[in-house]
């Protein structure tokens, strides 16, 4: 855990990095006469600073704790069946928000990423696999519910138009 306290730390702190430079490069609507307290990156630009200031102190605990062989415990847990679950998280959420997100509505989208879910993580992924027939028409099923019921809610009770 040191070693990944250590990546973590410098993803961190490069993160922040990144986020203050695009909070400072902000436009500041001086031409607008918006006060220097309300300008669009000043809340980002501290919330980045706290930011880069945690992945500071993660990554000096995690150097003042090294210890010997730490790098191949870390890339054990890198192969492990829990890492391959949150790469699957993340490969899933990224698709959804990135690809299918502005070339799909939004019920369609959120439908095949719920179906997509179901599937991997209750037949690929699972230390239990489910019989594929099954986890297909489970997933169909919570899939359509799901994107029915998010979009009914958000469009007539929040009243937010989803793409």
């Amino acid at each position: 855990m040191v070693r990944a306290d250590l990546v973590a730390a410098a993803f961190f702190i490069l993160l922040g990095v990144l986020i203050l430079y695009g909070s400072w490069t902000m436009p500041r609507l001086e031409v607008r006469r918006i006060h220097p307290l309300t300008v669009p990156g000043l809340v980002p630009g501290m919330l980045s600073t706290a930011l880069i200031v945690c992945g500071l102190i993660l990554g000096i605990r995690s150097l003042r704790a090294l210890t010997a062989g730490g790098w191949r415990v870390f890339a054990a847990a890198l192969v492990s069946v829990g890492a391959r679950r949150t790469l699957a998280v993340i490969t899933l959420v990224l698709v959804y928000t990135l690809g299918l997100g502005g070339w799909l509505p939004f019920w369609a989208a959120t439908s095949i990423f719920v179906f997509a879910f179901v599937l991997v993580f209750e037949v690929w992924l699972s230390p239990n696999p489910k019989p594929l027939l099954n986890s297909l028409a489970w997933g169909a099923g919570l899939a359509m519910a799901t994107a029915i019921a998010v979009t009914l809610v958000f469009e007539r009770l929040f009243l937010v138009r989803l793409p």
